[in-house]
């Protein structure tokens, strides 16, 4: 498994800040969803922060992501505005997605954001292709294509890892090992527990990193996209993470104790682990307005979905076709 490196105060106080971002903003999302402003389905990444903030300090500008639907903290780790993606959630017309997409499919083009994709395992082929395209342009661009162990026994990811392996795709393929898909332990659900051996048959190196220490997943990521985009191929990232919410909001998460999560949050949490590293560099007091800060930030991204109009009718019938 990946181990940490050196990192100075600076990088430091970025992947603080953007971890406490995404926590602050799923909490509040949670909030919005149990008062009825945000409907269907919602799925909260908080525990899992240190993975895609990890990964997006060793992206360069042009590069791409794409995930499935537990998707809100790629968003904002991809630079994307949370007044958007919080009306987005809320299904309004200030919406990234003018609020026809909702928690599961937002897109940013402009962050390099392909998706938001509902459909289990899906949105590895889309990666494939979107790392075909930049093969195809000789871009110098990498995909980072993101998704959960329940997804990794689906047919069409292997489908995707041959052909990647065969033509030698810029892309890096990131499990979010959270342990329990929607609800079924990976013990329960796999013959082989060790997700990041499943790339050897299409001779794709992979790696275990833990996946709750932001710096391990900045160390194993800047390798894997280093190779990518030397034209080396992909790699396959097993993330080790935790969630500590339900799946959805609909779950109860009967299938593990309290005691299993609280030992989580008091043993691994990557903000935690991050704010420790701070404390000889920083005050209590400056990580408190660090804090107060973020607060403001989704406060006003709330403010602004509840705000925001619904989209009229006639929006129904935008952006269905591309215009050639």
């Amino acid at each position: 498994m990946t181990k940490a490196k050196a990192v100075n105060t600076d990088e430091l106080v970025r992947y603080y800040r953007d971890m406490l971002l995404i926590r602050r903003f799923e909490e509040r999302a949670g909030q919005l969803y149990g008062m009825g402003l945000i409907g269907g389905f919602c799925h909260l990444y908080i525990g899992q922060e240190a993975v895609v903030v990890g990964m997006q300090a060793v992206v360069e500008p042009g590069d791409q992501v794409i995930t499935g639907y537990r998707d809100h903290g790629h968003m904002l780790a991809c630079g994307m505005d949370p007044k958007e993606i919080m009306a987005e959630l809320t299904g309004r017309i200030g919406g990234s997605s003018k609020g026809k997409g909702g928690s599961m499919h937002m897109f940013s083009r402009e962050a390099g954001f392909y998706g938001g994709h509902g459909i289990v395992g899906a949105q590895v082929s889309l990666g494939a292709g979107l790392a075909f395209a930049n093969r195809y342009r000789e871009n110098g661009r990498v995909c980072l294509t993101y998704f959960g162990d329940g997804a990794a026994n689906q047919g069409q990811v292997y489908e995707s890892f041959n052909m990647a392996s065969l033509w030698k795709l810029p892309v890096v393929f990131i499990i979010e090992n959270n342990q329990y898909a929607m609800g079924t332990s990976v013990q329960r659900s796999s013959s082989e527990t060790h997700l990041y051996k499943r790339g050897v048959s299409f001779n794709i190196p992979g790696e275990e990193v833990d996946g709750m220490d932001v710096l391990a997943v900045r160390e194993a990521g800047r390798k894997a996209v280093a190779r990518a985009r030397a034209g080396k191929g992909p790699t396959l990232l097993e993330m080790k993470t935790y969630r500590y919410r339900g799946h959805s909001m609909s779950d109860p998460a009967k299938y593990r104790t309290r005691e299993e999560v609280d030992e989580v949050r008091a043993q691994r949490d990557p903000i935690e682990h991050v704010k420790a590293l701070l404390a000889d560099h920083m005050d209590d007091d400056a990580l408190k307005a660090i804090d107060r800060e973020i607060r403001a930030i989704v406060t006003e991204a709330a403010q602004f979905a509840q705000e925001s109009p619904e989209p009229p009718a006639e929006e129904l019938y935008t952006d269905v076709l591309a215009e050639a």
